[in-house]
């Protein structure tokens, strides 16, 4: 792996943890060639400056979902052709912007699940800081369905669209703003569930090891868990013991590998 790429690695998985600045530094690399993809579907103007800025907060939203680290400059470029393409729909009145990344089906690994919900979590801390007037456009545009253009949103405000625009800047900009502010506490505090997670997690098989896990489950966990796979269930605590019993005894050994923090 080249340095480059190596950078472009340890900002997503930086990303993942909760450092927003992060998602900052992977626009601010990968800018030139978000910008030649808007300007090349678009033409130059101001609706290219507003692509740019719908892709940069998609990007915080769902950064987490990138699949190959190494390419998220492709995945950044894809946002923004996406954004790109939906204006263009827009403007031919044929339909309401809608394309957006395609989300991927997460539900085996609860990991990712857990990391978008974390950053969904600071994101929304965020929007929440903003005044009501700032805020009800931005929320419209990037996080509802169905009414995200300027005419639907300057509609549903009452207001002109050059006003929805003016706001959306200022809604932005103050996004950013906020989102600066509360990054170094939100990933303090991820930090800190990822840690108490890691450390119960490594007292959890430690006792595994002593023989005691029966009596460390009974100590620590509810009496009514339930283990599920997808939507099926598969049993309660018994069955938990039952299999680690099951593999100490076929001299299987577990150690943790990956733990991720949401406030969820």
């Amino acid at each position: 792996m080249d340095v480059d790429a190596q950078v472009d690695v340890d900002l997503v998985q930086a990303a993942r943890g909760g450092e927003v600045a992060a998602v900052g530094l992977l626009i601010e690399r990968h800018g030139a060639g978000m910008r030649a993809v808007a300007v090349s579907l678009l033409g130059p103007g101001a609706d290219v400056e507003d692509v740019l800025q719908d892709a940069a907060l998609i990007a915080l939203r769902r950064v987490a979902e990138v699949r190959d680290p190494e390419a998220v400059g492709a995945w950044l470029r894809m946002v923004v052709r996406n954004c790109c393409r939906a204006l263009l729909r827009q403007r031919r009145a044929v339909g309401s912007v809608g394309e957006w990344v395609p989300v991927p089906d997460d539900a085996a690994h609860p990991e990712r699940w857990l990391e978008r919900n974390a950053m969904r979590d600071w994101v929304w801390e965020a929007v929440e800081r903003l005044s009501p007037t700032l805020r009800l456009p931005l929320v419209l545009r990037h996080f509802s369905e169905g009414v995200t253009s300027y005419d639907d949103i300057a509609r549903a405000c009452g207001v002109p669209v050059g006003t929805v625009r003016s706001r959306l800047s200022q809604a932005r900009a103050r996004l950013c703003e906020e989102l600066a502010g509360i990054a170094s506490a939100a990933h303090g505090d991820a930090s800190g569930l990822a840690e108490a997670s890691r450390r119960q997690a490594g007292e959890t098989l430690a006792a595994a090891e002593q023989g005691r896990f029966e009596a460390f489950v009974a100590e620590r966990w509810t009496a009514d868990v339930d283990l599920y796979v997808g939507a099926q269930r598969l049993g309660g605590r018994e069955l938990l013991v039952r299999g680690m019993e099951g593999d100490l005894a076929d001299g299987v050994r577990q150690r943790p590998v990956n733990i991720v923090a949401s406030r969820l």
